[in-house]
């Protein structure tokens, strides 16, 4: 009888002993995640936009499973874990976007998703990204409608908005061509081409009252592909500058039809998506073009020596025999943006992290990214600020490469809105607040 219950006492024990041990150990490391990467495969938006942005982030991903990343981000893999990448193709539209999306999580069952290019793309998703609770971040779609028009728990976006392209163009232009005294513009008919003459017009007006904007406004269909109407329209116009927020292959239709118009010599041209036709172009980009990138990217910045920077040119170049572009920055923002999340996130739960724990590493971060600073500082830490610059097309003959001369950046405090506050209500009221 003794005997039996010393056993007995021994077994709930030791029985006890192991439920203590598994209560205390730290969770098991995750093997793998899966991210999702949705961009332009396909149709006129690939080539300028959507493979540089793939490519952009396949770097990144690539190098931070293997621990290859840049101090101090050479910790390997995504809190431990390594990334399987699944690119899809936002090609499509909106509709065939939301259906690819439902898929992602709750069939492919995805950890996250990081990309996508159109502002179409991202207004139809946010809905359904808080309904179905993913953890989402958005790389390049520039409406400010994401977080102007809802709060968003699961949807984070690493770059500036569209609003700062304008105000800094409209900002570079005022320093650039102090005579300056009329302008027009030539500009998608939906939301984004519409939103950027609308942000460009009230942010010149504001700088430079004196200036006149034209009549005749020019509003083509998105991908129309054909432009002789407005670029005829535009050569008799008055007006002394024209803005255009073209991108994709509606950019490069534009640019060659201008071109061989002579639009480029009779006009000064703002182009805010520009970059990206820079390295395709090369010699075929007019000279003296005002130039950007949607930011502080691409040719905008090949010349800063940051390590990083400087690692992830060579890197990029080394693997696909150019420069990156805008779109090749802005993917690689946002993946890197994931991992600082999922490291940040691991180190303080001392394991794995759950999706929670990563949505509240990543919100209000500041971090270094591979050209400039980021500062997640907007709608409750979900919208990042950067600075914003334009520079001069220049193509150089003797290395045989496309460069930019008189390159100008403004702060992120001086091109967009403060928290709270509508990128209208901001540049209607007279900017205040902005630190230029």
């Amino acid at each position: 009888m003794y005997t039996k219950k010393v056993i007995g006492m021994t077994g709930l024990t030791a029985l006890s002993a192991m439920a203590l041990a598994l209560v205390a150990q730290p969770a098991q490391a995750k093997d793998s995640i899966k991210i999702a990467v949705p961009s332009f495969l396909s149709g006129g938006a690939a080539g300028p936009f959507g493979v540089p942005a793939r490519n952009g982030a396949e770097i990144i991903i690539d190098a931070a499973n293997a621990g290859k990343l840049p101090a101090p981000y050479s910790k390997k893999g995504f809190g431990g874990a390594k990334a399987e990448a699944i690119y899809i193709d936002e090609s499509g539209g909106s509709t065939k976007q939301v259906a690819e999306y439902r898929n992602l999580v709750q069939k492919r069952g995805v950890d996250a998703v990081v990309g996508y290019i159109s502002s179409g793309s991202c207004v139809a998703l946010a809905p359904v990204i808080e309904e179905l609770k993913r953890l989402t971040i958005f790389t390049t779609c520039g409406t400010p409608r994401v977080f102007e028009e809802k709060a968003r728990k699961y949807i984070f976006r690493t770059m500036s908005h569209a609003t700062a392209d304008n105000v800094a163009a409209a900002h570079y232009v005022n320093a650039q061509f102090p005579k300056l005294a009329s302008y027009t513009g030539i500009n998608q008919n939906y939301a984004w081409g519409q939103d950027s003459w609308r942000d460009f017009d009230l942010s010149l007006k504001l700088l430079k009252p004196s200036t006149k904007a034209s009549s005749k406004l020019q509003f083509p269909k998105i991908f129309a592909g054909q432009y002789g109407t407005e670029i005829s329209a535009m050569s008799l116009d008055k007006s002394e500058l024209v803005h255009s927020s073209f991108w994709g292959g509606d950019l490069e239709a534009f640019i060659f039809q201008g071109a061989a118009r002579g639009l480029f010599k009779k006009k000064k041209v703002v182009l805010t998506v520009g970059g990206t036709a820079s390295y395709r172009l090369g010699k075929k980009m007019p000279n003296g073009i005002v130039l950007g990138a949607r930011g502080p990217y691409g040719i905008l910045v090949r010349d800063r020596k940051s390590a990083l920077n400087q690692w992830f040119i060579k890197t990029y170049k080394d693997r696909f025999a150019t420069y990156p572009s805008g779109p090749a920055y802005q993917y690689a923002q946002g993946v890197l943006a994931a991992k600082i999340a999922y490291d940040k996130a691991a180190e303080k739960a001392g394991a794995f992290p759950s999706q929670d724990q990563v949505i509240a590493a990543l919100e209000g971060i500041t971090f270094e990214s591979f050209s400039t600073t980021v500062s997640m500082s907007l709608n409750n830490g979900h919208q990042a600020v950067t600075e914003n610059g334009y520079g001069l097309t220049k193509y150089n003959n003797d290395t045989g490469e496309p460069e930019v001369a008189d390159v100008k950046f403004f702060p992120a405090a001086c091109v967009m809105p403060p928290d709270g506050v509508t990128a209208v209500d901001w540049i209607k009221g007279g900017m205040k607040g902005a630190k230029c």
